[in-house]
């Protein structure tokens, strides 16, 4: 057996570290549709940020009062706390491709419906009231963020934003970076096995090097420090024209699986040497909407007899050694991206941690100031041939670079 084979090579006093899963929050299983659609995301949320932003208003701007929208009056500044919504006139709206008449929107680039006329309007129980001033930036900000915002009511029935704070950092657990001993975490994205840009060799010389296969001794004793290797998501990519909603002849059932058993064949190598997370992306096949559950263990059967191999969600939060990791495969940032303006998605991560939307924990204090966090934006593989490493000793980070262009 081949795998047999790779685990009788594999001669590395390889480091352990200790694992827990917190997928949990993100794991869907009984729930049914109840029409609600989202207004009891949105409910939920403003109750429990409302919470947490209350606790923080007198710390901010202890002699204000705190009052909902139905109680704004007229040039009395006060803080009030809802969600945002932004109006945008170029964001696409589904009826469009059912009416009559087209709409008279004007073309806009496909990656971003900004315009210079977008407004923000701020929602709480009561009511809901249009935003003015220069301190909230339609640019910057989306809809769903929950802020407390300190201002006053205008003659024209507007919110006149003086000041904003928004939810921060969530509490932290104690970070354990007294170890002088290196550990580290392999990151890789966009494998696109089965793509045109997928190039198998860039992978293999990725599983040779971090399975101890490829270099010399002191390579191999690095190889030995890594403890874990997570891929974020768009593992594979299937013919286009395949997945047209029509029933696949023989043959295109074929070309539809071959993709899946090439990366088995990856991660099998990968699991019988290492401790292997793989989460599903946009192009992987697994519910479309966040949260996306596992990928079906069935699709690998190979790597899947290992118990090194965890098929987890999207989002997928985990601990190693008690470094607490939270991570997407990039949709949540992309949206932002198409709704919003940064100067790179590094911006755009951070924002998403200081409005805390994407942590899983119920918020209800905001903790001790000086937490520390490490962005990590993980790069396409098949269009680069990068993956990303992170030393748990002091979350610092490098890259793995694997080319494959021979000189003439």
């Amino acid at each position: 057996m081949e795998a047999m084979e790779i685990d009788s090579q594999n001669i590395l006093q390889r480091k352990q570290a200790t694992y827990t899963s917190m997928d949990d929050t993100f794991e869907i299983h009984k729930e049914t549709y109840r029409g609600q659609q989202y207004s009891q995301i949105y409910y939920t949320r403003l109750h429990l940020m409302r919470t947490l932003l209350y606790s923080l208003a007198p710390n901010w701007k202890p002699h204000l009062p705190v009052c909902t929208i139905l109680e704004l009056e007229k040039d009395r500044e006060c803080i009030v706390v809802g969600t945002l919504y932004k109006h945008m006139k170029l964001k696409p709206c589904i009826l469009d491709e059912y009416s009559k008449e087209r709409s008279v929107t004007p073309l806009v680039k496909p990656h971003n419906f900004m315009h210079p006329d977008d407004t923000l309007v701020l929602e709480d129980d009561s009511g809901r009231v249009k935003l003015s001033g220069n301190v909230l930036l339609p640019s910057i900000y989306v809809t769903g963020v929950v802020v407390a915002l300190l201002g006053k009511e205008t003659d024209a029935g507007d919110f006149l934003v003086q000041d904003v704070l928004e939810a921060g950092l969530p509490p932290q657990i104690e970070h354990p970076l007294k170890s002088g001993e290196d550990k580290h975490v392999v990151f890789v994205s966009g494998l696109s096995v089965g793509g045109s840009t997928s190039n198998p060799l860039q992978f293999q010389l990725l599983i040779d090097h971090i399975t101890g296969h490829l270099g010399d001794e002191k390579e191999q004793g690095i190889a030995a420090e890594i403890v874990h290797v997570v891929l974020a998501g768009n593992s594979v990519e299937f013919p286009r024209g395949l997945l047209n909603g029509q029933n696949l002849a023989s043959k295109d059932q074929s070309r539809l699986s071959e993709p899946i058993k090439e990366l088995d064949i990856f991660l099998t190598q990968v699991a019988a040497s290492l401790p292997l997370d793989i989460m599903p992306g946009s192009d992987d096949p697994a519910n479309f909407s966040l949260p996306q559950q596992p990928l079906n263990r069935c699709l690998f059967p190979g790597s899947s007899a290992y118990n090194t191999f965890r098929s987890c969600t999207n989002p997928h939060c985990f601990e190693v050694d008690n470094i607490r990791f939270l991570g997407t495969s990039g949709q949540n940032i992309d949206d932002l991206e198409k709704y919003s303006e940064a100067k790179d998605k590094l911006e755009f991560m951070e924002r998403t941690l200081r409005w805390r939307h994407l942590a899983p924990t119920t918020p209800n204090t905001l903790g001790s100031e000086g937490q520390l966090v490490r962005l990590i934006c993980i790069p396409k593989f098949c269009d680069t041939g990068v993956a990303v490493v992170l030393n748990l000793r002091n979350l610092e980070c490098h890259t793995l670079s694997f080319g494959t262009e021979f000189g003439s």
